[in-house]
């Protein structure tokens, strides 16, 4: 079950939801699903919710982003496309391709025209969107899985957990590649909001938060999460969310759990009750008041998991200010 105070979307997608994202210029929600569709939402100051648009892929839809302005919304599937919405005009239009299925996309800080693409054909791929070809391609060690990107800064996590990271001062080259510091299936990663490191989960239900530089290594730290209470059961960890002013964080797994996290202090600051279904993808809003999370069968067991009767809902939870807060660290020093 969801809290009792937090809202559900009006018309979920009815397939299983891959990815959210928020507009930062407004309360527009895009969610991308395993029913082919994009579908994008308006949230008004109630809470409550209007479908304002939604467009296709030939197959299904798994990440969807907004750009920095809030005009387009962008999506890779496993059609092996990136499509572009406009809003204003209403139209869809392909924008990218690859040899395999599309699982990040991302537009550049520098500028509302360049966008990265991270596929399954072990590749990423930049594109100006005002050409049809691809502007760079950086050819990488294995699969993408996951991919993010903030400031200056592209962490890309593979199959095999390879992190590769990039400066976007010259994106055409790997920064550096390293390997994730747990020991399973890398699941998701995402950037820390001043650019300076990253977050990285893993299907064994451990988090590891990494610096970019090398004077900050001693800060990396790694540790356990969506565990049941004798730790006999790990689940994966299913999304990382960044909360836009304070950087602390979400994680959500295929437990159904949701917790609140500061990284600096290394304390929980807020547990979720545990939902009934596994949660698949989370997002704050621009100001960082309202949080969206999927309820959403997330494939951890397969395919004859992936049943009719699974619960699709996109909630919306209003986030408030002591649960997200950085918490002093009261610990004393060694």
């Amino acid at each position: 079950m969801a809290t009792a105070q937090d809202l559900a979307i009006t018309s979920p997608p009815p397939d299983g939801i891959s990815d959210l994202s928020f507009s930062s210029q407004a309360d527009y929600l895009a969610a991308s699903s395993w029913d082919n569709q994009v579908r994008i939402y308006e949230i008004q100051p109630s809470g409550q919710t209007i479908p304002k648009a939604s467009y296709s892929h030939e197959a299904p839809a798994l990440c969807v982003t907004w750009s920095k302005d809030g005009t387009k919304v962008v999506s890779g599937g496993a059609d092996k496309t990136g499509r572009m919405y406009d809003v204003a005009t209403g139209q869809s239009t392909q924008i990218a391709a690859h040899d395999e299925a599309i699982k990040g996309i991302k537009f550049l800080d520098q500028g509302q025209q360049i966008l990265a693409t991270g596929s399954w054909d072990k590749t990423v791929k930049y594109w100006d969107l005002r050409s049809p070809q691809p502007i760079g391609t950086v050819t990488l060690p294995e699969r993408v899985y996951s991919m993010d990107t903030r400031q200056q800064l592209m962490v890309v996590g593979t199959a095999d957990r390879h992190v590769l990271l990039f400066d976007l001062n010259n994106p055409t080259t790997i920064f550096k590649q390293t390997l994730s510091p747990l020991k399973w299936q890398t699941r998701t990663v995402s950037c820390f909001i001043d650019g300076s490191g990253y977050a990285i989960g893993s299907i064994e239900g451990r988090i590891g938060i990494q610096y970019i530089d090398e004077k900050d290594q001693a800060r990396n730290f790694s540790f356990k999460c969506h565990r049941d209470e004798a730790g006999k059961s790990v689940y994966s960890v299913n999304d990382i969310s960044f909360h836009p002013t304070y950087g602390t964080f979400s994680t959500c797994g295929s437990d159904g759990a949701i917790v609140f996290w500061d990284k600096d202090s290394k304390q929980r600051l807020k547990s979720f009750p545990t939902m009934n279904g596994t949660i698949s993808a989370t997002a704050f809003n621009r100001s960082g008041n309202i949080f969206a999370y999927a309820i959403s069968y997330d494939w951890t067991k397969g395919y004859k998991f992936a049943t009719p009767g699974n619960t699709n809902q996109i909630m919306l939870h209003s986030v408030l200010d002591a649960d997200i807060r950085p918490k002093p660290n009261n610990k004393p020093r060694r």
